[in-house]
């Protein structure tokens, strides 16, 4: 069954942003065997050439932004490096977390060959819920919280890491996550997917100068998440 075309939240002549659905990959990799990709398929879509500004893990929804032109990508590109792009995400996590924190702790990446990079994430507690759900043989109840997230820098799969880091692994995190959770709530409650998603980025445009605010909403699977896990009255809150 062919895939619906990408929700369109922003577009002029120098770029274009997505809400990007989870489970596709942003572009080729020589470990994947995927056969479909965002960039192919918006290129089609938009029947020109696009250019990656940044990336999203094949599991994690939310905003993605091309270029039109590799001058433009380039010039929001390097806000990105420089740290200049607000970047906000939302979360469920396993348990109750403080109410805020900063996780200040370095990550290194096998797959591209880097050493121990500074890696530091900011979150804050939305709300908490807890559910008559036997996940395991200790208890009879589980936790979880809702999250705002703010990389303040941007390594691969630093949330994620970072989450499972401190002991509150995002919801549905195959390869970070916690393994009877994500059993839990595929086999149990047939809900598969990771419950991380890219609410908003906030730039100056490159080019005009003007600022661009860009929210994208989550999808039905995103919501059944919030709704099994009781936290579905914390959204959506406000950015």
């Amino acid at each position: 069954m062919p895939r619906p075309p990408f929700e369109i939240l922003f577009e002029d002549e120098y770029y274009v942003a997505i809400n990007k659905p989870y489970g596709i990959l942003v572009h080729r990799t020589g470990i994947s065997q995927d056969t479909e990709f965002v960039l192919q398929l918006l290129r089609n879509q938009l029947r020109q050439r696009i250019y990656p500004v940044h990336r999203l893990d094949r599991a994690t929804s939310g905003v993605l932004i091309f270029g039109k032109n590799s001058e433009s990508a380039s010039l929001l590109g390097q806000q990105f490096q420089e740290k200049q792009v607000e970047k906000k995400y939302r979360a469920v996590v396993r348990g109750y977390v403080p109410e805020r924190d900063t996780i200040d702790y370095p990550l290194e990446d096998a797959e591209l060959r880097q050493s121990l990079q500074p890696a530091v994430t900011h979150y804050w507690r939305i709300g908490q819920a807890e559910m008559p759900l036997a996940i395991g043989s200790r208890y009879t109840t589980a936790r979880f919280s809702l999250v705002e997230v703010e990389p303040e820098t941007g390594r691969r799969q630093q949330i994620r890491k970072h989450f499972a880091h401190i002991f509150h692994p995002i919801i549905g995190d195959r390869r970070h996550g916690d393994h009877p959770h994500n059993l839990y709530f595929r086999d149990v409650l047939f809900m598969d997917r990771m419950l991380l998603h890219g609410q908003m980025l906030h730039f100056q445009h490159p080019v005009t100068g003007l600022p661009i605010k860009i929210n994208a909403g989550i999808d039905d699977e995103f919501y059944k998440g919030l709704e099994l896990t009781g936290l579905s009255d914390y959204w959506p809150p406000a950015i």
